[in-house]
């Protein structure tokens, strides 16, 4: 259980996917304009997550027997792709007002590395984490830590954003270059959590 807490903070906190492995950057800079996207985005990649690390883990598993590992990143992504259809069309059918809430920020999922990165990581891990226990639980827990990450990096950033939005900024700063300042800033806090995981006493 220590194990699970462990990932989970270090997901969320000190190996933010977002802010410290800069991974979904994409969508960190341009679906966090406002609060309500950006917890949509974010509650959608974790949807598809912890989908794709379910999906992924035993192909991995039959890639492996089969000495098949230099296809892993290519099987990857067309399994990511090929669930975030999956979804959108289930979403579509049975559940309208989840798929008119989610549907917008389905498909750009399929392009978001973070998801891809999620579940590379995690199949570089299993030995690590067949030392604790069951790989594919904590490879589970692993995603869940990130995708809770990418909601709380986006869900900071939109705040930040709104705060921007009433303030006089220099003509040269406007747009970009000051998103990237502030993002900057932003994941400038995390480092505060240095050392959290070990001070606990959890790894």
């Amino acid at each position: 259980m220590k194990y699970f807490i462990a990932l989970i903070l270090m997901g969320l906190l000190t190996s933010n996917y977002v802010l410290a492995k800069f991974l979904g950057i994409c969508p960190f800079l341009g679906v966090s304009k406002k609060l309500n996207t950006a917890v949509g985005m974010s509650a959608a990649v974790i949807f598809v997550m912890l989908l794709s690390t379910a999906v992924c883990h035993p192909i991995n598993t039959l890639l492996v027997k089969q000495d098949l590992e230099y296809l892993q990143t290519i099987v990857f992504i067309l399994v990511i792709a090929a669930l975030v259809q999956f979804v959108e069309i289930i979403l579509k059918k049975y559940m309208k007002a989840l798929y008119n809430a989610l549907g917008t920020y389905l498909p750009l999922i399929t392009t978001n590395c973070a998801v891809l990165g999620v579940v590379t990581l995690n199949v570089g891990s299993l030995a690590e984490y067949a030392q604790y226990g069951s790989p594919f639980f904590y490879s589970m827990a692993n995603s869940l830590g990130a995708g809770l990450g990418f909601l709380l990096a986006m869900v900071m950033f939109a705040g930040v954003r709104s705060r921007l939005e009433g303030n006089d900024i220099p003509k040269g700063l406007q747009g970009l270059p000051i998103t990237l300042i502030a993002a900057a800033i932003t994941s400038l806090s995390f480092l505060g959590f240095s050392g959290i995981i070990e001070g606990m006493g959890l790894i």
